[in-house]
């Protein structure tokens, strides 16, 4: 049997003609500018925020001249992430591990453009039968008015200037060579036929039939907003989400997210403002308005249009509204017909969830995919349009994208909540060098299994592998495992691991210097450090004791200069206190009261030779860790020991800032958890304020983390010395403090949206995936929620259960000593936990 259907190549109907300078020329003489529009990150705005969006797009709408057409296109394409392993640097087997976890993971990515087209009048009116898939042929028009073309490309820098003023969107004007592709890449215009969003996409051929219409395999899926009827009674710049909110807290999404990132298929929203000339718009509603009132005695139904109509005069009359026309389409495909029918189902759902009545539309998919072309929106048939204002259109637009990986070099992979795709994401360096914090500090807070120490283990051996140094004191060996894996690979030359007992305590030399120079913070430091042996925490030193004291340390470091026999330790100072200081006191007069040296002395025989603890400050031999880049201190066996926790803790920090000063341009951190009865006394608030201060001088950050909340709220110095010199705060599920929120809201300067995302945690997680989750905010000006998923190899280098610790110990004693076999074998023994 002959086939009798009609053919047409894509030449014959193409509506376009050329792209030039960046704009394209319809064959019907529209000029068309294209965007890309950088949209705010999901779950990461205000009801603020989107009035302020709504506002943007309101006022550059209205700096476009008439029979312009503004199509903000939203894709939204199934990807598998493909993950990016650099060719110059060798990558680490948990690094490896973590990438292989994500290999091949489907997620929905998002790309935006935006359209404005100048067309006609009499383009602007044109019907469905007059589209250019309707005509035999096409005769190219001329741009008759060129001046018209040139008014045009100003109010179109005005638009883009109103957008990126508002500090929320931005828009980036593509170039001739991404709107038409070169020999390498493909351009949007391509992209959009091949509905796809890869570089060289295979073209297929197009069957447009009566009840479908079909790119490939693809059959399309169309449900259209284009009667007022199908469109809620009210509508507002966003909405709030549920599945994210609480009694005190309510996250936001914009009023069209339902069609957005919340709908996971293969779709494009398609978002179609006509702006036509107001004056006439309103005169042709008054006329019809006439009409009605003319015709009420036939039919109930004209009054009540007349009275419609009145309301919508009144509005545009009386508020100085906008009149414009508008269209609003979901366009989703796939190649197999039960995926299809589902699709079908869930848009509707989705659409639904905005208050619209969803419409699928069968007959008109052809002309609105065909109007869809970049450049050719002029070719939209004017009937499926209504008429509204600009503030309720704009209510339409998307105003959100998905989670976006940070563009520096340096940084931390964690996981996008919505879809589960891994992010590169800089907390220190791009944040410091835009300005949106001044130190690169940190302060933590999660509540007992919130997964505060996974997250801390995953962040700190990614720090690492960036060449880090870090010195980590803990108290609950939460960082054994990845410290016995780095010494494992470096062949024991690094992961240096301390515990203190009585056999092999934490001992330094507080006097020690390799070349005996003492600056200003090294005296200050020992100053510190004495004060502490000294005075108690309910103590305050008199300022004629502060006086002594410096003067006693100053005195002694000048005899270490002077004499080179005399041996700097704690010993040698003491013995210098009780000999010579007390003769150099007695001359000047000092008295007893204002400086009682039998008291010091009595009070710091302890730590004399001979004393109870005078294997603390008279180490013979120094701590060799200037060169070491992972050091942990674990001090659970002293963590109540009033004298000792805070002396050892001191002692830490004394090593920290020796490879402070001393190693220039590398980066450095020191990471303190649960140490607060160490940090909390008077003797050390200085100390703590010195080290957050000064640290970011010298390329370094000062970690702090705790679980409780009393710890934060109840000490000034942590408020103080802390949380004021830490721009970056981390917090993970704090639903078991939702009664105190409110205090630690008050205490860590959080603004309301901050707030809102913090209540969100862990609220909405996939049961499919294994994960936690964590807030970061920096400097209150930028804050996400991000998703802490692992491999199975990370996980049990990470844990902190006492049973897969001593299961991997065990296997790796099996194993002799090989903790990376170890941790792959128990990893691929359960696998199934983990898996994607």
């Amino acid at each position: 049997m002959r086939s009798i259907l009609k053919k047409s190549t894509l030449e014959q109907k193409f509506p376009l003609l050329a792209v030039e300078n960046g704009c394209i020329l319809s064959k019907d003489a529209d000029i068309t500018v294209v965007f890309r529009v950088r949209l705010p990150e999901l779950f990461t705005v205000s009801a603020a925020g989107y009035e302020t969006l709504h506002s943007a797009w309101c006022k550059a709408l209205k700096v476009l001249p008439d029979y312009s057409i503004v199509l903000k296109q939203d894709w939204f394409c199934k990807e598998n992430y493909a993950p990016e392993i650099p060719e110059s640097k060798e990558i680490s087997f948990l690094s490896r591990s973590f990438q292989r976890h994500f290999n091949e993971r489907p997620f929905l990515n998002h790309y935006c453009y935006l359209m404005l087209t100048k067309t006609t009048k009499e383009r602007s009116r044109q019907q469905s039968t007059f589209n250019s898939l309707a005509r035999g042929f096409i005769v190219p028009k001329e741009v008759s008015d060129k001046e018209t073309a040139n008014r045009f490309l100003d109010a179109v820098s005005q638009f883009e200037r109103i957008i990126n003023d508002c500090g929320i969107m931005k828009l980036e004007r593509l170039s001739t060579a991404e709107i038409a592709g070169t020999e390498k890449e493909s351009g949007i215009i391509e992209k959009y036929l091949a509905l796809t969003q890869y570089n060289n996409p295979e073209l297929k051929d197009m069957r447009i039939d009566p009840a479908e219409m079909h790119i490939g395999d693809n059959a399309l899926c169309l449900h259209t907003l284009s009667n007022v009827g199908d469109l809620p009674g009210k509508v507002a710049t966003d909405c709030r989400y549920e599945r994210l909110s609480t009694d005190r807290s309510s996250c936001r999404l914009s009023f069209a997210s339902p069609v957005g990132l919340l709908l996971s298929c293969n779709h494009i929203y398609n978002q179609f403002v006509f702006i036509d000339n107001h004056e006439e718009n309103l005169k042709r509603f008054e006329k019809m308005g006439r009409n009605m009132q003319s015709l009420a005695r036939y039919g109930r139904g004209n009054l009540v249009n007349k009275e419609w109509i009145d309301l919508y005069l009144n509005e545009a009359h009386a508020r100085g509204l906008v009149s414009v026309r508008a269209h609003f389409n979901v366009m989703a495909w796939s190649d197999n017909p039960q995926e299809l029918k589902m699709i079908k189902n869930n848009v509707g759902s989705q659409i639904s969830l905005m208050g619209c009545q969803p419409r699928h539309n069968t007959v008109d998919v052809p002309t609105l995919y065909w109007s869809g072309i970049p450049g050719n929106a002029a070719d939209f048939p004017a009937e499926e349009s209504f008429y509204t204002f600009i503030e309720q259109a704009c209510c339409f637009f998307t105003g959100e994208t998905n989670y976006q990986s940070s563009p520096s070099p340096f940084g931390i992979k964690m996981v996008d909540r919505n879809t589960g795709k891994p992010l590169h994401v800089d907390i220190s360096d791009l944040p410091m060098k835009k300005g949106i914090i001044t130190n690169r500090n940190k302060f933590i807070l999660g509540p007992s299994g919130s997964g505060k120490s996974f997250f801390t283990n995953h962040m700190v051996r990614q720090y690492f592998e960036q060449d880090t140094h870090i010195l980590l004191v803990d108290t609950g060996n939460s960082y054994k495992g990845l410290c016995d894996l780095i010494r494992y690979k470096t062949k024991g030359e690094d992961g240096v691991y301390f515990t203190y007992t009585e056999d092999s305590p934490v001992a330094f030399n507080p006097f020690y210097t390799d070349d005996r120079v003492f600056d200003i913070e090294k005296r200050e430091s020992i100053k510190t450090l004495i004060l502490t042996l000294w005075k108690k925490d309910s103590e305050v030193p008199t300022r004629a004791e502060e006086v002594a004291l410096s003067n006693a340390v100053n005195s002694f470091i000048r005899l270490i200069k002077k004499d080179i026999g005399t041996i700097p330790s704690f010993n040698t100072f003491y013995e210098f206190v009780r000999e010579d200081y007390r003769k150099e006191l007695h001359s000047k007069n000092v008295r007893e009261k204002d400086f009682d040296v039998d008291n010091f002395l009595n009070v710091l025989e302890p730590y004399y030779k001979g004393g109870e603890y005078d294997f603390l400050l008279n180490s013979d031999k120094q701590l060799d860790l200037l060169n070491k880049r992972f050091i942990v201190f674990e001090l659970d066996n002293i963590r109540d020991h009033k004298v000792l926790l805070p002396i050892v803790t001191i002692i830490i920090m004394e090593t920290f800032i020796n490879k402070m000063r001393r190693l220039k341009g590398i980066r450095k951190m020191i990471l303190i958890e649960e140490c607060w009865k160490a940090l909390t006394s008077a003797n050390m608030s200085e100390y703590i304020r010195y080290l957050f201060k000064t640290v970011r001088k010298y390329f370094g950050e000062a970690v702090v983390v705790t679980q409780e909340v009393d710890d934060i709220i109840s000490s000034p110095i942590v408020k103080e010395s802390i949380i004021n010199n830490s721009d970056c705060k981390i917090l993970l599920d704090q639903r078991k403090y939702m009664n105190k929120f409110d205090a630690i809201q008050e205490l860590l300067g959080l603004t309301e949206k901050e707030r809102d995302q913090i209540l969100s945690i862990n609220m909405d997680n996939d049961p499919s995936r294994k994960y936690k989750e964590v807030w970061i905010g920096l400097g209150g000006v930028q804050s996400a929620v991000y998703a802490t998923e692992v491999s199975a190899q990370e996980y049990f280098t990470y844990t902190t259960e006492e049973t897969e610790k001593l299961e991997l110990t065990r296997l790796t004693e099996k194993l002799g000593g090989n903790i990376e076999m170890a941790i792959k074998q128990l990893a691929e023994s359960k696998q199934e936990t983990f898996a994607h």
